[in-house]
């Protein structure tokens, strides 16, 4: 394949020899992707972003792992493989690993679904690269300088499996920042792209992706399920979507039927591309938006005595460190009530959450307690967590999660 453009980065790796503390061997023996600064007891003095960490064990100097040197983490070292077998780290290593996690989305891309994460960071060996694809468009964003020595290699391996026709490059914040490279942001670095604008299909309903310039790689693709779920049941029936961002909940619902959609974000931009989305489908419902603070605007609809028979609720992370979670847990409490509110007789309250530091289970428990204390009676019909396309393989990897409640009266 022929990129754009040249791959030469300053980065040129090494192998690093490594010994951790007991706390830190036991983490990378039972496979966890993460080693904390504090766990290395020895390492190389010259240790530089993107070096091969060679993780030996403390007693029997036996190989017990293999990742990637992080200088400006105190995740220190990104684990990418684990030593039950031996490996190489060339172009088949990323090739294989890249093959491994596209057949573990082969059932999904047997439905009307071309849009999906083909790497999903640390959860398929990848920590700091996302990949996910949009019809014949792969957009790969990267959150650390590790992998820049071996990106020509992976985006190889991604092309040929994906059998994308452009790849579209993604970098964080950091990475722009970085003058370790000379890439750019949105920078299409395979093929060509006609329009920053891709359509897509997630279960035969349209959508579109701005990916040079939406959020993260142009949509957030991990709530498909739920949305498939949620426009079936709201066939016939009036919706309410907060933090609709692009529209997901609310075109899957307009697609299935529902009667009138109301989406509700602080992005008029965000809104605007979700009445297009609704456009890209055939619907005979009517679409409504309102621009504005949920919070504020949930109560305006309180007080303007109005309910709807389906109402999703799924707000951005509200923690995103540690000391965010006391705060996130009384925002999450309060939607819980508001969405109450909103939800009419013998409606459906769809609650979702998407802050790791906010364990399933302390979610879930909430939602169950604010609810209980309304009075109203309602059963909890379903608990979901992450698609297919976001396989968890250790616990901090795990962030999505959406109860289901549906009123009796």
């Amino acid at each position: 394949m022929a990129f754009n453009r040249s791959f030469s980065v300053e980065i040129k790796p090494k192998n690093l020899a490594v010994k951790l503390n007991s706390k830190g061997e036991q983490s990378v023996v039972k496979g966890h992707p993460w080693v904390f600064s504090n766990s290395i007891v020895k390492i190389n003095d010259d240790a530089k972003t993107g070096d091969l960490a060679i993780v030996f064990s403390k007693n029997k100097n036996k190989v017990i792992g293999i990742g990637l040197y992080d200088a400006k983490s105190p995740i220190r070292i990104k684990m990418i493989h684990n030593a039950q077998t031996k490996a190489v780290i060339n172009s088949e290593f990323f090739q294989q690993k890249i093959e491994t996690a596209y057949h573990k989305r082969e059932e999904l891309l047997e439905t009307q679904t071309n849009s999906y994460r083909l790497l999903f960071g640390e959860n398929d060996g990848f920590p700091g690269l996302i990949a996910d694809v949009y019809d014949t468009v792969l957009v790969v964003k990267l959150y650390s300088e590790i992998w820049l020595p071996y990106l020509e290699w992976i985006l190889e391996s991604l092309q040929k499996v994906s059998n994308a026709e452009t790849i579209v490059l993604r970098l964080s914040r950091q990475l722009e920042n970085s003058n370790h490279h000379n890439f750019t942001d949105g920078e299409v670095v395979y093929g060509t792209l006609e329009d920053e604008v891709v359509r897509f299909v997630e279960h035969g309903v349209h959508f579109s992706a701005n990916v040079l310039k939406g959020h993260k790689t142009g949509y957030f693709l991990d709530h498909r399920d739920n949305r498939k779920r949620v426009g079936e049941w709201s066939k016939g029936k009036t919706m309410l979507d907060v933090f609709s961002y692009a529209g997901g909940f609310s075109v899957h619902a307009l697609a299935n039927g529902a009667t009138e959609v109301t989406s509700l974000d602080i992005s008029k931009q965000a809104l605007d591309v979700a009445r297009e989305n609704g456009k890209l489908n055939d619907y005979s419902g009517v679409h409504k938006t309102i621009s504005g603070d949920a919070f504020v605007e949930m109560e305006t609809l309180i007080k303007q005595k109005k309910t709807f028979d389906v109402v999703v609720i799924d707000p951005p992370s509200f923690a995103k460190q540690q000391s965010e979670i006391e705060l996130a847990k009384k925002k999450y409490k309060q939607l819980a009530e508001l969405g109450e509110k909103l939800t009419a007789k013998q409606g459906l309250l769809v609650l979702a959450s998407c802050s790791s530091r906010v364990t399933a289970q302390s979610f879930f428990d909430l939602n169950q307690n604010a609810l209980n204390a309304q009075g109203r009676l309602f059963e909890t019909i379903l608990k979901t967590k992450h698609d297919v396309d976001h396989p968890v393989t250790f616990p901090e990897g795990a962030y999505l999660k959406c109860g289901y409640y549906r009123f009796l009266e």
